[in-house]
């Protein structure tokens, strides 16, 4: 129907705006994108950012982002969209990055004049630092260690938020600034994640912060989902309560309706409402799977994200992962573990033992039994996420056992040369593996689906052996993005209120089972005797790795 209603799902990824619509069934109906670089090219950015003028720092022009919120609706209107057909908007931020409102910022919101862009009314006034810190700045190592001496250690940092201190989450940020330049900290009266800057703008007020994303500055207790007094003082000072503003908003919810500015100025409905929005990974988490599914990401580098249901015993913290309150599900949560060498190792070890092609590859992958006749390889030409800081090949045979796995250090010349690409594969599926089997509560559900995505998604060895390491059916994403995700934010928001507050995500994604089922599709099935020889190999891997871990030590030392 010409009539029925749409969902506005904006992404504020670092390279571009991206916005989809999707409508009351859930099926995109819209798709426009801005991109920085090339779009607007004023502001001297790469790839979205700005490097310098100190070591380490990384940030973007809020007043880019706000042009490009006006370029995108132009695009929109451009394309034949009806505004006053939106009923609710969310969307995503890239993760950790933060915007810093002045004094001026509340009144300028919401007085803002439809004869006017946003650029022009809000930059720069409304905001006391005028370039964002975002999440490829790494300039806060210093503050890293405060943060964590803080709270007793890097350990128990993690345990209090879900993860270690990292130099791109945003308590370390706000820690930096407010050391290093505490005339605009002091001038700051709140301050948002890109995420809550974002809604801001529809709002015409400043919106709290998403309980997702929250999860990623170091400065919420992640399981309560309430700010941490201790934690806000570290990093801002007894001023920093006030200037984060209130307890993290929960997905499911509006925060308010549209301002009048996009009623007059762009035809939106009044009616429209503007649910919280959340990270980029949360929002692909929304757009690609439920609680109980996983999404293994093999680009450049490697992602898993696993979403946890409920569970009587809250996941286990480590500092080499991240655990993130789910956007949507109170009570469960999102396992985020981030691997540098991804397809890099994998590309280097077909080029090196399977003459640069991946059919060769494949075959000499087939050709070996699975488990590899208990050799194992590991592969990391650059300095590794997890473990943190190993670099190098290293080669072992062992026998496994579940107490205690014989392990026998080889030479690169002992290992067989046709061993190499199941080696890599197993090794890179077992270390993740070996991390779900810690992370996950002894009585959480069994895990059901594994999506993949990126570019070695379509490879059907990659996917068979996915389905035996993890033991879960194995399904290729489509074009599903973050930007959809906060589409289907909006639409839950929406689907909630229509049913007095009540129902689950889960619910309202069952009744999109059959396009859900034509968008993705079932590529692997565990073959279980597989499987059994990998829950085998668990306890080797893991002392392997502890192997790889000490030899790099003394490297270094």
């Amino acid at each position: 129907m010409s009539d029925s209603p749409l969902f506005l799902g904006l992404d504020l990824s670092t390279q571009g705006l991206k916005a989809v619509l999707i409508d009351a069934d859930g099926a995109p109906v819209h798709e426009s994108a801005v991109h920085f670089d090339r779009d607007l090219p004023s502001y001297g950015t790469t790839n979205g950012a700005i490097r310098g003028p100190g070591p380490g720092e990384v940030t973007s022009p809020v007043r880019m982002w706000l042009d490009a919120y006006d370029l995108i609706m132009e695009r929109m209107r451009a394309a034949g969209v009806d505004f006053s057909r939106i009923l609710g908007i969310s969307g995503d931020g890239q993760q950790h990055g933060s915007v810093y409102w002045s004094a001026e910022a509340e009144r300028l919101l919401a007085s803002l004049d439809p004869a006017h862009p946003l650029a022009e009314q809000l930059s720069p006034t409304a905001f006391s630092i005028q370039r964002a810190p975002i999440w490829q700045d790494s300039s806060t190592t210093r503050e890293c260690r405060e943060l964590e001496a803080a709270v007793g250690g890097a350990q128990a940092l993690a345990d209090l938020t879900g993860s270690r201190a990292y130099e791109r989450f945003t308590g370390t940020q706000i820690a930096k600034i407010r050391r290093t330049d505490p005339d605009a900290y002091n001038a700051t009266a709140r301050i948002s994640l890109v995420s809550s800057f974002m809604p801001s703008l529809f709002l015409g007020s400043i919106a709290p912060i998403e309980v997702s994303d929250a999860s990623g500055m170091n400065l919420m207790n992640v399981l309560t989902c309430e700010w941490d007094d201790r934690l806000l003082e570290a990093a801002g000072g007894p001023e920093l309560r006030e200037k984060i503003g209130p307890e993290p908003a929960p997905g499911g919810t509006f925060l308010g309706k549209i301002h009048p500015y996009w009623v007059q100025r762009w035809g939106f409905n009044p009616e429209c409402e503007i649910a919280p929005f959340t990270g980029d990974n949360p929002a692909t988490v929304i757009a690609l799977s439920t609680p109980g599914d996983a999404i293994l990401s093999l680009g450049t580098s490697t992602t898993f994200l696993l979403s946890i249901p409920p569970a009587e015993t809250a996941p286990k913290r480590f500092t080499t992962s991240h655990l993130l309150t789910h956007p949507t599900t109170p009570d469960a949560h999102i396992a985020m573990l981030c691997y540098k060498n991804g397809a890099l190792a994998r590309e280097q070890v077909r080029d090196q033992y399977a003459d640069g092609h991946w059919t060769r590859f494949n075959e000499l992958v087939e050709a070996r039994p699975v488990g590899n006749d208990g050799l194992m390889g590991f592969y990391f030409p650059l300095p590794e996420i997890i473990p943190p800081n190993v670099q190098g090949n290293f080669f072992f045979s062992t026998s496994p056992s579940s107490s205690s796995p014989s392990v026998t250090t080889l030479s690169e010349s002992a290992m067989p040369h046709d061993a190499h690409p199941r080696a890599i594969l197993e090794s890179q599926f077992l270390s993740i593996r070996s991390r779900i089997t810690a992370i996950l509560p002894p009585d959480a559900p069994p895990l059901q689906r594994l999506v993949l995505s990126g570019g070695s998604s379509l490879n059907p060895v990659i996917q068979q052996a996915a389905a035996d390491v993890f033991g879960m059916r194995v399904f290729v994403a489509g074009k599903e993005g973050a930007a959809e995700g906060g589409a289907q934010l909006a639409r839950y928001a929406w689907w909630r209120a229509q049913s007095g507050g009540m129902g689950t995500f889960e619910e309202m994604r069952a009744m999109d089972a059959d396009a859900d089922a034509a968008r993705k599709r079932c590529v692997a099935e565990p073959k279980w005797e597989r499987e059994r020889v990998y829950a085998g190999l668990v306890e080797a891997y893991r002392a392997c790795e502890e192997r790889v871990v000490q030899a790099c030590a003394v490297s270094v030392a």
